[in-house]
């Protein structure tokens, strides 16, 4: 196992070519082919956080740091930042049953009508209590939107639908359409329960049969000092229901509420539902450990050295789950193998490079990002260098690397002076930007670089874009591939383009690192919601 990573790591030291040189291409595809080769293999069982598949792609990844010549920052000297876990999941298919105020009892059906998440705070959660629809739940006061004007919920469950109105820019509709902000809308209404109803924008991206087939799939959050589990919200989720199940909660309006629902006012009227609802859910919980890996490039400038640019990809996938025709193990290549080698090979070219940085450049390579991005959010919160120090984080993740992209989406760029930089980078090699091609998957708070945004770090994720072929790859991907066992290394990947990608993510970084402290724009909606933190 040691002479195994030891062999990769040799070409690492060894290959000190210049980030200019002619053959740094060829080197920097090689690294990331053997990256991924490693991480993606089946050997490491689709490297689930709190598993020992998990610790040994984690082993491998210090490993990789220590060849390169980063500092370790995890504490204590090591390389690793210990995440402590509680999991949780599912124990059986719960049990939900309405009562019509006439008396009339109807079961929901578990796989077609609902599934259940588990619950961390007790193995056996009951509720029973009347049910308010609140439309999408959104409360937002600058766009003058409040779905629960004139409703009662005190005490009662809230349903709302998943998402959030399309009239909202993309990634504050992110904002808005997240569990978190909902969960504690409801909360502080008074709720006692929330049930989610998928759209059919919601369904139609994400099939409610995948998530039937992952439903016992561990949750996770961090356990803070007291070991209690770290949560936003107390209130619990206690189903999320189909757009079939939708018919049988809404009753007649269903239809005409989810039409409502897909236009871009998304003008959906609340009411007190005809029913109660019973909820008995029995959850599985138990501790677990994980690791950040975590090293620094030191920077060169006397004063600019104690301040840092991080740059972040999540190590874990989702391991193994039902098969799909014959194979269980999510090997989770391009989710997120890629960006994890692609980070590797900028550590790399930052390191053979000419000139240091002028501010110190930090790796994070972290955990469960699968189950909430809370490794990230753990580094975020607690973080190995003062937290005020951490001037801006680039997030790697899930590139598409089966053609040449030649556009990205820098998800977050244009809300700081972050955006500025990333032109200049992505001039530099000939790359455009483009504008999110997909809002209503609510990409901006589904990475590890949001945790950073919600500490007040200004923060960018690049996604490859839709240009040269790019919609093709990524729709089949998503269709096909995203969060099944096909994410292997059978796809027609171009390493080429992985090169690509670590070569456009160097330049971004020297950008942040070399010039002006990043800063968000005045008057931005994330600066308003987050920036007091930092």
């Amino acid at each position: 196992m040691k002479r195994f990573w030891a062999a990769l790591v040799l070409p690492l030291v060894l290959c000190p070519a210049s980030a200019q040189s002619d053959d740094s291409v060829d080197i920097s595809a090689a690294n990331i082919h053997a990256h991924m080769t490693f991480l993606a293999s089946d050997r490491l069982r689709g490297r689930e956080a709190g598993t020992p598949q998990f610790d040994m792609a984690a082993s491998y990844v210090a490993a990789q740091m220590k060849g390169l010549g980063l500092a370790p920052m995890g504490g204590r000297g090591a390389y690793f930042q210990h995440v402590p876990l509680i999991a949780y999941r599912p124990a059986d298919q719960g049990a939900l049953t309405l009562k019509s105020n006439s008396g009339r009892l109807t079961r929901l059906l578990f796989g077609k009508d609902y599934l259940v998440g588990g619950n961390v705070f007790a193995p056996k959660l009951e509720r029973d209590a009347p049910l308010v629809f609140v439309g999408f739940g959104v409360v937002a006061p600058e766009q003058g939107r409040d779905d629960y004007r004139g409703l009662d919920v005190k005490g009662k469950i809230v349903v709302a639908l998943s998402g959030a109105p399309k009239f909202l820019q993309t990634e504050e509709r992110a904002y808005y359409g997240g569990g978190r902000v909902k969960l504690a809308q409801a909360e502080a209404h008074g709720a006692v329960g929330f049930v989610s109803v998928n759209t059919l924008t919601g369904e139609r991206l994400y099939p409610f049969a995948d998530d039937v087939r992952q439903y016992q799939s561990w949750d996770m959050t961090w356990r803070k000092p007291d070991g209690k589990p770290f949560v936003a919200s107390q209130i619990p989720v206690l189903a999320n229901v189909s757009v079939a199940g939708a018919h049988k909660l809404l009753g007649q309006d269903a239809d005409m509420i989810l039409a409502a629902a897909e236009t871009r006012e998304g003008a959906v009227k609340g009411f007190a539902l005809p029913f109660s609802l019973h909820a008995v859910l029995h959850s599985e919980i138990h501790k677990m450990e994980s690791e950040n890996v975590v090293g620094v490039l030191p920077g060169s400038d006397p004063m600019l050295k104690n301040e840092y640019v991080v740059l972040s990809a999540h190590l874990d996938h989702i391991g193994v789950t039902p098969p799909v025709k014959g194979d269980a193990i999510n090997n989770g290549a391009l989710d997120n193998a890629a960006g994890v080698a692609t980070t590797l090979e900028v550590a790399r070219l930052l390191r053979a490079g000419r000139k240091p940085t002028k501010r110190s450049v930090l790796f994070l390579i972290d955990t469960a990002e699968e189950k909430g991005l809370i490794g990230a959010e753990y580094f975020a919160r607690n973080p190995t260098v003062p937290g005020s120090a951490i001037t801006a984080d680039v997030d790697l993740d899930m590139p598409i690397l089966t053609y040449d992209f030649t556009d990205v989406v820098a998800f977050g760029a244009d809300r700081s002076t972050i955006g500025p930089a990333v032109r200049r980078a992505a001039a530099r090699i000939n790359v455009k930007l483009s504008p999110d091609p997909t809002p209503d998957e609510g990409t901006f708070t589904r990475s590890d670089h949001y945790r950073f945004v919600e500490q007040g770090v200004p923060a960018v994720f690049l996604a490859t874009g839709f240009a040269n072929g790019g919609e093709a790859a990524t729709r089949f991907f998503m269709k096909t591939n995203y969060h099944k066992p096909s994410d292997d290394l059978s796809q027609a990947i171009r390493y080429d383009v992985g090169a690509k990608f670590a070569r456009l993510n160097y330049e971004i970084t020297r950008e942040l690192a070399d010039g002006a402290r990043a800063g968000w724009n005045k008057g931005d909606f994330f600066a308003a919601k987050f920036a007091q933190r930092h």
